[in-house]
């Protein structure tokens, strides 16, 4: 077996000490049958039950089980972005520590990611958890997902799922940005399906996950779609919003103007002069940071010698070509 056949199993964990043992016990037997170079790596969130410990014991014992300890919580976000910059794998597959996910799963998903897909995303159809704090608000959630991003999966918040590398490549998370990974692959040119999982319910530990999340998923969902679709173009996006407050700003003015000189109504009588002001004050601003931005994104690329667009193959090119270099002539020095 090659390095390109290395899967590596990604696992964030926070104070999870009675499941680790068990998951290691069910996770490599699993792994072992699909004969295939792996490694698992365990990222310690910043834990204080104990959990280090356990990883560090299963660690000593199975060089392939890597651990990464966090100094304090920093989220399953974080973690994950550290299991992924660590992992050496052609193959990524991340999941959860806490039992819920079955490593029996993983085979199906890389056999299915072999058809030639860039993503395979878990779905748990028989989901084992409560269903009007955790169920419901799940199904709001990804429906509403599903309808922004234009990308129809049932089961964002699956954590069990298996990547290409090359479909994470030049993305950071933040946030909880980890659920929409897959919205990025497809905005990106992958193909994805979708693969009914084993789902068990939670016998040991303490959930980590509370309704307040969902507002911050909402939240993420904007960044990712500003980032993914308007990145390059940022003036599109304040520049719409400047129009729109242009127009408002026209209406109102329009009917100040017309309350004044065909109703006798004093400007001072009606809110709409201040509606005009605010919303032409408004628009501007939003024009000059849309012109902000774009000189911000100029610099962004040019200075890091990064392109606004990613390439898939190349035949025949030298890499040698590749890259920003502008010409001497056009370097001044100011003085």
């Amino acid at each position: 077996m090659s390095e390109r056949d290395l899967v590596s199993v990604v696992i964030p964990i926070f104070d999870e000490a009675e499941n680790v043992g068990p998951l290691v016990a069910a996770l490599i037997p699993a792994l072992g049958a699909l004969n295939r170079p792996y490694e698992v790596i365990f990222i310690d969130d910043g834990s204080t039950d104990g959990t280090g410990e356990v990883l560090a014991a299963a660690a000593g014992a199975n060089p392939q089980i890597k651990v990464i300890t966090f100094k304090r919580n920093f989220g399953q976000t974080a973690a994950m972005m550290a299991g992924i910059d660590h992992a050496k794998g052609a193959v990524i597959v991340p999941m959860d520590g806490d039992l819920q996910n079955d490593p029996a799963d993983i085979g199906p998903l890389l056999a299915k990611l072999d058809e030639g897909y860039g993503v395979v995303s878990g779905w748990r159809r028989d989901r084992k958890d409560a269903f009007l704090t955790r169920v419901l608000p799940s199904r709001l959630a990804n429906a509403l997902i599903s309808w922004f991003s234009g990308v129809k999966l049932k089961d964002y918040g699956c954590t069990l799922k298996a990547y290409r590398r090359e479909v994470l490549e030049g993305f950071r998370l933040y946030g909880e940005m980890h659920r929409f990974v897959p919205i990025y692959a497809k905005w990106q040119g992958a193909r994805i399906t979708e693969l009914p999982v084993k789902h068990h319910p939670r016998t040991k530990g303490t959930s980590k996950y509370g309704l307040g999340r969902i507002f911050k998923v909402m939240l993420d969902l904007l960044v990712v779609k500003f980032l993914t679709q308007y990145e390059t173009k940022p003036i599109y996006i304040f520049g719409a919003v400047g129009i729109f407050f242009f127009f408002i700003s026209a209406i109102a003015g329009v009917g100040a103007l017309y309350l004044k000189f065909f109703r006798a109504t004093s400007f001072i009588e009606t809110p709409l002069p201040l509606l005009f002001t605010l919303g032409f004050i408004t628009g501007v601003m939003c024009l000059l940071m849309g012109l902000l931005a774009e000189v911000l994104v100029r610099i962004y690329f040019e200075a890091q010698n990064k392109t606004p667009y990613t390439v898939k193959d190349r035949t025949n090119v030298d890499d040698r070509a590749i890259g920003f270099a502008p010409p001497s002539s056009d370097i001044r020095r100011v003085s």
